[in-house]
């Protein structure tokens, strides 16, 4: 069973600035842009994501995808967020 952590999602902002890109990467950074991230509740919890998943995008700047669905590039301290519902009874699941 993969591991999972807490991470809170990041403030909106543009997840691909920096120099050259490949194709790839601005391809994925016109998704990203294109993907408002949803006003709501989602914004107001932090979320369970695989462990490997938070370091591939730490090192790669790429978003993750939390269990409930929630897509964004972590950045604020889970420790201060109550966890996502979703997140919580899916992940309850999984260890059952």
């Amino acid at each position: 069973m993969t591991e999972n952590f807490r991470v809170s999602i990041a403030e909106p902002g543009n997840p691909g600035a920096g120099g050259g890109t490949s194709t790839l990467d601005r391809e994925l950074e016109e998704l990203i842009n294109q993907e408002q991230i949803e006003p709501g509740d989602h914004e107001r919890f932090s979320h369970y994501v695989p462990k490997d998943k938070i370091l591939e995008s730490a090192i790669s700047g790429k978003p993750v995808r939390a269990l409930c669905g929630k897509k964004w590039l972590p950045g604020r301290d889970p420790e201060k967020f109550p966890v996502c519902p979703s997140c919580k009874a899916i992940y309850e699941k999984m260890k059952a």
